[in-house]
């Protein structure tokens, strides 16, 4: 067993629940194309960038455009997003996110973000959370998406900690594989049937505590 010494939490989905505003600024920005973006079709965006979130976008819609067009609409989707995240508060904190983030400080674990977002200062400052991280590694800091496992390796070097040490948290695909690329362990935050790749599946962070991811570790 290699002990805990460092937590990694993506942003999204994990710790606050931005993906809500992610969805609507995507399917207004689909609207305007012309064509319909469901639910359903937001789930293959969860952990992937700004623009690579636009190609898959395009895709559905059946959309070809060239890459100044594909820019500026980026910018168009991200602004929308931004209206919304300005007006965020500690309300939407998920349940349980704090009391965790607090718990791994009181047992001397390091706590490092490892978000793609390249908003995550204005929502961790929104939402009161920046203090409880002793790094913060987002989409300014990284040239590579997940499943790249860039951003969890920077984490983990930002708090000097070793890999094997590390457990991630996340709820996309894409992030369990970062974090398995990375040579870390991992918590699926959500449904097992999306994130059965990782160490551990549960529902949210409120199902979760330090002891009893050591005890769920134990073995790995």
């Amino acid at each position: 067993m290699s002990e805990i010494k460092a937590c990694l939490f993506d942003l999204d989905g994990v710790l606050v629940d931005t993906a809500r505003y992610h969805y609507i600024a995507w399917r207004e920005l689909a609207e305007e194309l012309g064509f319909d973006f469901t639910e359903h079709d937001n789930e293959r965006l969860k952990g992937v960038s700004r623009a690579a979130s636009l190609n898959i976008l395009l895709e559905i819609g059946g959309i070809t455009l060239g890459e100044e067009e594909k820019a500026r609409l980026a910018e168009q989707k991200n602004n929308r997003y931004v209206e919304y995240i300005a007006k965020m508060d500690s309300s939407e904190i998920l349940p349980g996110a704090l009391d965790f983030l607090k718990e791994c400080r009181e047992h001397s674990i390091k706590v490092a973000l490892g978000s793609a977002s390249k908003n995550a200062m204005t929502i961790l400052n929104n939402t009161g959370l920046t203090p409880y991280f002793d790094a913060i590694i987002d989409g300014t800091h990284t040239s590579a998406a997940k499943p790249d496992p860039e951003v969890f390796l920077l984490g983990a070097q930002a708090v000097n900690i070793a890999p094997e040490h590390c457990v991630v948290f996340e709820d996309a695909e894409a992030g369990i594989l970062a974090a398995t690329r990375a040579g870390m362990r991992s918590v699926g935050i959500g449904s097992p049937e999306t994130l059965g790749a990782a160490n551990l599946v549960v529902p949210s962070l409120q199902q979760i505590s330090v002891d009893a991811l050591r005890e769920s570790f134990a073995a790995i």
